[in-house]
């Protein structure tokens, strides 16, 4: 992050703001669907147009909705605070609010039945994963897309036992690697998938809070982008490089909502 960005952002605001900052202030006002939804159009231009607000008491309340969610897309490696309830180690949801996985819908284990499909039932609010099933999962959470990916879907294709991917024009083969994988069922895949339903769950319920925190920003003063744009720009050298020591190195542990690693 551009230390002259910081600056412009600070003086817009009057308080400190770093780089962390502006990083949780992205996640809250862009990582819903109500950014999706209003942006619609420009959207379809590659680029994201951020809104910068220039109140600083909403910039403190955009930064702490995005704590929590870089916290919850991190599965809580990233802004632990167990002060503001976000403690380290996968996040959990409220009882009332949690995926529940009864002992009648256990997941079987065996390689004769490891699950090969996935459905859900939004009347009984059920997804079914193979033979096995999980209640207490909202449609809302069902249907959550990143990047226009099925978050579950997508986290379910890497786990079950077809795994085969159709090759599409004149992309390589896959890897006889691939053939290495477990045959069964393993009991990790079901704490991996209730620990991605109680991330979604939360996500789902900022949701609203988020779109809020939006329609205010947008509705309020902002920090004109010309202004960070220059600010971006001299940063730069004249051929167009950030400047020595800017660019930070990606942390080990960082993890993304659709890793398709089951062992990330």
């Amino acid at each position: 992050m551009a230390a002259a960005v910081l600056a412009i952002l600070a003086e817009a605001l009057a308080i400190p703001v770093g780089a962390e900052d502006v990083m949780a202030y992205l996640a809250a006002v862009a990582a819903h669907p109500a950014y999706t939804h209003r942006f619609q159009e420009d959207l379809a231009q590659p680029g994201l147009r951020i809104p910068l607000t220039a109140d600083a008491d909403l910039f403190r309340w955009a930064v702490e909705v995005g704590r929590r969610v870089v916290w919850l897309h991190t599965y809580g490696e990233r802004f632990v605070d167990p002060a503001a309830g976000r403690p380290s180690g996968p996040p959990r949801v409220e009882a009332a609010l949690a995926p529940h996985y009864p002992r009648e819908g256990a997941i079987p284990t065996s390689p004769d039945a490891m699950p090969d499909t996935l459905e859900y039932d939004p009347v009984a609010q059920r997804l079914k994963v193979g033979s096995g099933f999980i209640e207490n999962v909202p449609p809302e959470v069902w249907a959550y897309e990143v990047s226009g990916k099925a978050v579950i879907r997508h986290w379910f294709s890497y786990r079950r036992k077809n795994r085969e991917r159709p090759l599409i024009g004149d992309r390589r083969p896959p890897s006889p690697l691939g053939d290495i994988q477990p045959d069964h069922w393993p009991a990790s895949y079901t704490t991996d998938l209730i620990d991605l339903l109680h991330v979604l769950r939360a996500l789902v319920e900022l949701e609203q809070e988020q779109a809020k925190l939006l329609e205010k920003i947008c509705a309020g003063a902002l920090v004109g982008a010309e202004k960070v744009r220059e600010a971006a720009t001299d940063s730069e050298d004249p051929a167009g490089k950030k400047k020595p020591g800017r660019g930070r190195k990606a942390h080990p542990h960082q993890m993304h909502l659709l890793d398709p690693d089951p062992g990330a």
